[in-house]
């Protein structure tokens, strides 16, 4: 029997067909076996209402808005009042308690580096790991985005650009978000063009570098966040009388009759840009064949910064535990899995993220992993689930150790308790806890916990639970420290972001120290970065038991200790300037940068 014989094309198509359903179920099953691609979008200080597509009439932001209409929404989802414990959160899948993030600043923003983020966890699954933006978790070894899982990073230093964590490099006169300095795989590399621009361009060529196989890209914007640099054409897409209130709903906490339309222009801007690079990734993904079977996920670390701007009605800004300060957009696209449309009313949080990317990837939870967040991938696959009621947590301020019952909101489905004071340090120890009834005050308009005192004492027994077990495991009194001598970084350079210390700021007046960990005992160079002055002073370096002093003439800025030998072990660096006037004193400053290599 023969089922070939060109004589007869009719015979052919037995065969053919036969063939094409083979190919076919082999396509099939290669499809099911690949993974999806995931890209995670986080901007920084963009208010819940600085969209289009959440209400604001006046802002230009047609990709993003296309974006969430092809998503899935999680309407009612909440991140920290702050942004690196936001990022903290949302990689661990943990609170930021348990990870040693406690703050932005003063070394609180040290992740520890035993904990296991999103990017450890799906490269071990067999993915390819990119990040570009900020990071906001530590720029020293072990901590950097390179050492936890990220095999590709195009980062920022310290909180954001034009802060202490910039480099010692001259500023581009149009401003830090110009032609920026930033750290590629550890080293500093000088790049072309506006911020967000660069880091979308590195993140498009990773994936057309790795399209073949499953990859991860982390693109966290710096903008919106302050000092509102944008270039000029964006900022005059808004002239100051669009900012007139009236053009705003005047729903809940309305728009401030007096704005800053100047702010409110350059803010806008920045968003208006980054919707334009989203549109450019999202693009690309289309032209590649990708845009089916990735995970588009787009949300921001935290409120909008109190530049009386709209807020959606919501009560209060960045900083915060009321929902401007909290809640958030979150949009999740991914077209061959979710509905487009599909809005989840369910409570929900940044903890959430890393467990729902893990449920989608299939890739296991390491086992010594513990979770505070859930998956929400039945929620968002439309799935009829018995979603029990939940309670969530936000607590931040500022200072080393957390305070039970400081500036703190726990929140179930319905009901929300607030503790707004002590946000600043020093905190007096007074609380004022207030309840809002979620379902008929999400704007937060009225306290009602004197008539529902039953609430109130549920919820703060909640927290109690909570913050004696996210504080149980760990002494906050004890640092995080910078490790110097090992030979993953070399040179190792320390920045004000993450001194610390009762007299350390960013400030040219600020005194502190570094908390450091000498993995290796042995000689160092030592160079000290400081200010110039019109008069002669005295540098002092004082770490692990050793002082040295050094006269620096007028003009100099920086001085090299060489060949200090310092034990292995936990240390402490300090190093301050001191200008002596005869009728005043002594006026002591701290130094801008300390630079140690072996």
């Amino acid at each position: 029997m023969f089922l070939f014989r060109p004589s007869n094309g009719f015979l052919l198509l037995p065969a053919l067909v036969a063939l094409l359903i083979i190919f076919a179920l082999d396509q099939t099953a290669s499809a099911a076996a690949r993974k999806p691609n995931v890209v995670v979008i986080l901007t920084d200080d963009q208010g819940f209402a600085e969209l289009g597509v959440t209400g604001n009439p006046v802002i230009r932001t047609p990709h993003i808005d296309r974006l969430a209409a092809g998503s899935a929404s999680l309407a009612n989802f909440h991140v920290m009042p702050v942004c690196s414990p936001t990022r903290a959160g949302f990689l661990t899948g943990r609170y930021s308690y348990r990870t040693g993030v406690t703050d932005t600043w003063m070394g609180r923003s040290l992740i520890d580096p035993d904990e296991t983020t999103l990017a450890e966890m799906l490269r071990k699954g067999g993915y390819r790991t990119g990040i570009f933006g900020k990071w906001h978790l530590g720029d020293n070894y072990p901590r950097r985005a390179m050492d936890q899982g990220f095999e590709e990073s195009l980062v920022l230093n310290g909180g954001g650009l034009a802060q202490p964590g910039d480099p010692p490099d001259p500023v581009d006169e149009r401003g830090a978000y110009f032609n920026a300095t930033l750290s590629h795989n550890g080293n500093w590399v000088k790049t072309k063009g506006y911020v967000s621009d660069v880091i979308t361009d590195a993140a498009i060529e990773f994936i057309e570098k790795h399209r073949k196989k499953p990859f991860f890209v982390y693109l966290p914007f710096n903008c919106p966040h302050s000092p509102f640099q944008v270039p000029d054409e964006y900022r005059q897409h808004y002239p100051p009388q669009v900012f007139n209130p009236t053009n705003f709903p005047a729903q809940g906490h309305p728009m401030p009759a007096e704005n800053k339309p100047d702010v409110l222009a350059r803010v806008y801007g920045m968003v208006e840009n980054i919707d334009d690079n989203v549109g450019r990734l999202l693009a690309k993904l289309n032209a590649l064949k990708l845009a089916d079977d990735t995970i588009v996920v787009f949300f921001s670390d935290n409120g909008a910064t109190r530049h009386n701007g709209f807020n959606g009605g919501l009560r209060a800004w960045k900083g915060t535990p009321y929902q401007g300060g909290i809640h958030q957009f979150c949009f999740i696209r991914w077209p061959a899995q979710l509905k487009a449309g599909l809005e989840v009313d369910r409570i929900s949080s940044h903890i959430d993220l890393t467990p729902t990317l893990l449920d989608f990837c299939n890739i296991p939870k390491p086992r010594r992993v513990k979770f505070d967040g859930r998956s929400l991938a039945p929620l968002l696959r439309g799935k009829a689930v018995n979603w029990p009621d939940r309670m969530l947590v936000t607590q931040w301020h500022r200072g080393d150790v957390p305070d039970r019952y400081r500036h703190f909101a726990v929140r179930s489905q319905d009901w929300k308790l607030v503790q707004p004071l002590g946000r600043e340090e020093p905190w007096d120890g007074k609380t004022e806890f207030q309840l809002y009834d979620m379902v008929r005050d999400s704007f937060e308009m009225h306290d009602v916990a004197a008539q529902h005192p039953e609430r109130v004492v549920e919820l703060k027994a909640t927290y109690d639970r909570w913050f004696d077990d996210v504080t149980g495991g760990r002494d906050f009194n004890k640092p995080q420290r910078i490790h110097v001598g090992a030979k993953q970084e070399n040179p190792v350079l320390l920045t004000r972001q993450d001194w610390r210390g009762p007299n350390a700021s960013w400030t040219p007046e600020g005194i502190g120290y570094w908390d450091l960990n000498i993995v290796t005992r042995a000689r160092y160079d030592i160079q000290v970065r400081f200010d110039s002055a019109k008069a002669d002073r005295t540098l002092t370096l004082k770490c692990a038991g050793i002082s040295a002093q050094q006269t620096i003439k007028a003009g100099t800025e920086e001085y090299l200790f060489k060949n200090v030998r310092l034990p292995a072990g936990p240390a402490r660096l300090e190093a301050t300037v001191a200008v002596h006037k005869d009728q005043e004193g002594t006026t002591e400053r701290g130094v801008k940068f300390v630079e140690i290599s072996r």
